[in-house]
């Protein structure tokens, strides 16, 4: 099974970053995108270094990865080697590809580049992160700023993203800057769409009654869900009142209110979304069945 599971992260990482390297060679080198990662400081820095893109997205990748594999440790090296290796192969690969389509065919309107670019670059990144993988690229300089600085890991992210989108914006200018962070955005929502992919939307139901053996009866032998019974002390009756938690699909909400309300009209139910759910009951086939 580890096996398995280790062959289907080499998979994950691999396709995460060709779809990447795609994103770069098609939609952000063709159009001068300004976005995140290692493509938008080459972007950037194009007006001010006269060097092939491909190449300067190779040399500052594994750049990077050597201060990298020197300030973080042998872990971080490998976990970072086949991203590095992969993505760069990619974009050379993508670019030479990109070179044989008729001229002008991935040339349109910056803020469409910026848009498909960061949806592309998302799920690819999105389906790396769904294994724990590291991307490497611009990700390192955070890490080490996290690792060497008292900045939370959030905050060292988000200050070389900044310090991106200064750098554009004092070559290129306001506009060129603004579609750049559309692109952040677009890829953001397309990381988080992709990571929540495939998990079960559901209800998570705390109940406080005085008839809770009834609701639980319910709970448990009509609408056919497990139910955990929790200890709960009254703020300020400092009476024993047992909590019913319990997590049903999204469907079954109303039935589930209108049902405990005629077992106890004065039930307390608090209900929260659950964007995942794992384990017995909560499988694709129990969904499938109905």
């Amino acid at each position: 099974m580890k096996e398995k599971n280790k062959w289907i992260s080499f998979i994950f990482i691999i396709i995460g970053n060709l779809l990447v390297a795609a994103s770069v060679s098609f939609f952000i080198l063709p159009n001068d995108i300004l976005t995140g990662g290692v493509a938008g400081v080459v972007v950037a820095l194009n007006p001010l270094i006269h060097m092939d893109s491909v190449l300067m997205i190779n040399i500052i990748t594994y750049a990077l990865f050597i201060l990298g594999a020197i300030l973080l440790g042998k872990g971080f090296a490998l976990r970072t080697l086949l991203s590095t290796l992969v993505y760069p192969l990619g974009v050379s690969i993508f670019s030479y590809i990109y070179n044989y389509f008729p001229e002008g065919t991935f040339i349109m309107e910056p803020y469409l580049a910026s848009i498909y670019s960061g949806l592309i670059s998302g799920v690819g990144l999105g389906l790396c992160f769904r294994v724990n993988a590291s991307t490497g690229g611009m990700d390192i300089p955070a890490l080490i700023l996290h690792k060497y600085t008292p900045l939370s890991s959030g905050d060292s992210v988000a200050i070389v993203d900044v310090l991106t989108i200064l750098l554009g914006l004092m070559i290129h200018g306001l506009q060129p800057a603004l579609i750049g962070i559309l692109s952040v955005f677009t890829s953001s929502a397309a990381i988080n769409r992709t990571i929540l992919l495939g998990t079960q939307k559901a209800i998570n139901c705390m109940v406080i009654s005085n008839k809770w053996i009834e609701v639980r009866d319910y709970l448990v032998n009509q609408l056919e869900r497990g139910v955990t019974i929790l200890d709960g002390i009254g703020g300020y009756s400092q009476e024993y009142h047992p909590v019913i938690m319990c997590v049903i699909k999204q469907k079954h909400l109303s039935i589930l209110e209108s049902n405990i309300k005629k077992i106890d009209p004065s039930a307390f139910i608090i209900v929260n979304n659950v964007n995942e759910v794992h384990g017995e009951g909560f499988t694709y086939g129990y969904y499938d069945e109905e």
